[in-house]
């Protein structure tokens, strides 16, 4: 799903009505999808009738268009014309044709017959006004809006709403909306998904969000600015097609090796939490380069992991592990740090010396063992793909240079806090540009941005960029995001690339915390475990 600005939309729109793709083609394409949509999800509503909020734009001809398709398949469909719509328009005759009936604003007093029509649907079509509304509000529109507002918390049965591409009021750009706007159980937007619906306020009105067609497809030639779009919205479909096949006379090296490089004495869980997720998405070996100390709290709740101790000090990674690291790397083909390192300056010098050092490497053995022990090997170990996340990400922004130093391109996934840190911007303003900001320091760090948060924003320096629409505080958990860590480290390890491991594994993450809701019936009590409980019910799913 492509994630578009309303001038890109607007100018996608005009190149295709003058390439053969007229309006009334799109409006009966997007009109279509709609009515699709409303007699697939509230199939059990039908005889309750469905009521449409009319506009006099083209999202109110996309709601007549589905009101009369609606109307034809035996449900009874009413329009509110809360704009007057020109003498004679073909679509209101349509609908009437159709056996719909027509309510006039300008004929309702005191709004008498849109309160008496809402308790009488099942369903609310909003399609008073589309994506180029400026705010505030004014005229007959706030004040239908405003009355349906005020009449429907009254009602016994409440219709559900369905939002015809946006629910009437939001600034398709910025997310802010008019407080008359209608909180929608379903969003059913067109062509593109708008960006605004991401943004908050907005994407608490939206409620479930999906996408129908107005007749372009991926590659379409009537509309090159369409083609140029390179904003995406995660979808399951695509994640689905990225995900690694596994073949059944596959070993666990068909699967890769995760080096988890991760924890301290303060933050054991952080390591334990990235291994396992890094297990439960499918890569063969999970390696666990962690402080000594640890190993003995860790390996009875950890069997599948294999060990790589680490010298420390006071119980935090130290300078000098970098040479077992490399001695170790063996066939790692994915490597994660940073998850409860700490902010000790030894471990700041430990990342330092790992991605800088030229020393000569020497032949490897699993443990912690004396650099004086070992024979020296004239190559040069090069480090596996990486993913770097929490105190890694603090403490590489200590280092001059960090961004030419580590493995290109690395996955670096900060929340809004530590995108502060490595920015030296405010996190206000790094939440109130979140796609801007991803995308800007991508290009300058060239590395690939995963911006964590309510719907996470993955950037890649070529310019390619995609939203996971989840917004959920279910994922709002101390160690959600080592969880996303040793996701993404498993997907890179097995094999794709930094960007597609990225979106998928924030897909993959997103999702466990909405089953995990769900299981449990409520966000308040999911923990970061129970993410890594649900990454295998997200992966069946998307076997599917």
């Amino acid at each position: 799903m492509k994630l578009v600005s309303t001038a890109e939309m607007q100018q996608v729109e005009r190149e295709a009505d003058k390439n053969g793709l007229t309006y009334e083609m799109m409006m009966e394409q997007a009109g279509q999808g709609l009515a699709a949509q409303v007699a697939r999800k509230f199939e059990a509503d039908q005889g309750g009738g469905v009521l449409g909020l009319v506009g006099s734009g083209n999202n109110g001809g996309d709601t007549l268009v589905a009101l009369a398709l609606l109307a034809k398949q035996g449900w009874r469909a009413s329009a509110y014309l809360a704009r007057a719509r020109a003498k004679g328009d073909r679509l209101v005759e349509r609908l009437v044709a159709s056996g719909g009936a027509v309510i006039d604003s300008d004929e309702d007093e005191k709004y008498k017959l849109l309160k008496r029509a809402l308790g009488e649907h099942a369903v609310l079509m909003d399609g008073i006004l589309g994506t180029g509304i400026k705010l505030p509000l004014r005229g007959s529109v706030r004040e239908v809006l405003r009355a349906a507002g005020k009449v429907l918390p009254e009602l016994l049965t409440k219709p559900k709403i369905v939002a015809v591409d946006c629910p009437s009021g939001v600034d398709c750009d910025s997310g802010e909306a008019a407080e008359e706007s209608l909180v929608a159980d379903l969003t059913v937007t067109m062509a593109a998904v708008k960006q605004g619906l991401l943004k908050f306020p907005a994407n608490e009105l939206i409620g479930e969000l999906v996408l129908v067609g107005i007749g372009l497809n991926s590659e379409d030639q009537r509309a090159p600015t369409w083609q140029m779009i390179q904003r995406h919205v995660v979808s399951a479909e695509m994640v689905r097609d990225l995900l690694p096949l596994r073949s059944r006379d596959a070993h666990k090296g068909t699967f890769g090796t995760a080096l988890i490089i991760a924890g301290s004495v303060n933050f054991t869980g952080a390591a334990l939490l990235a291994g396992m997720a890094a297990y439960r998405v499918g890569v063969g070996v999970v390696t666990m380069g962690v402080p000594a100390p640890l190993h003995s709290a860790l390996a009875g709740e950890f069997p599948e992991g294999t060990w790589l101790l680490l010298p420390h000090e006071m119980g935090v990674i130290a300078e000098g592990a970098e040479d077992i690291v490399r001695e170790n790397l063996g066939n790692s083909s994915g490597m994660l740090l940073g998850p409860g390192f700490g902010m000790e300056d030894t471990t700041r010098n430990f990342l330092k010396n790992l991605f800088v050092s030229t020393q000569r490497i020497r032949k490897s053995r699993i443990g912690f063992v004396s650099v004086a022990e070992k024979e020296m090997d004239e190559q040069h170990a090069e480090l596996p793909p990486a993913v770097i996340d929490a105190d890694g990400l603090k403490l590489l922004s200590k280092l001059d240079g960090w961004r030419g130093m580590i493995p290109s391109p690395a996955v670096l996934t900060p929340h809004p806090g530590e995108m502060s840190v490595m920015t030296g911007l405010p996190v206000e303003a790094i939440q109130a540009d979140r796609i801007g900001n991803a995308e800007r320091f991508s290009k300058e760090w060239g590395h690939i941005v995963v911006l964590k948060g309510a719907n996470t924003v993955i950037a890649e320096p070529d310019g390619r960029t995609c939203v996971v629409p989840v917004a959920d505080p279910a994922l709002a958990r101390a160690g959600s995001g080592d969880v996303l860590a040793g996701v993404i480290t498993s997907l890179r390890a097995q094999g794709l690339a930094a960007y597609e491991a990225a979106l998928c594994g924030a897909w993959i993450h997103a999702q466990s915390g909405l089953f995990a809701a769900k299981k449990l019936g409520t966000s308040s009590s999911v923990i970061a475990g129970d993410l890594i409980t649900e990454l295998p019910s997200v992966l069946q799913f998307l076997a599917r």
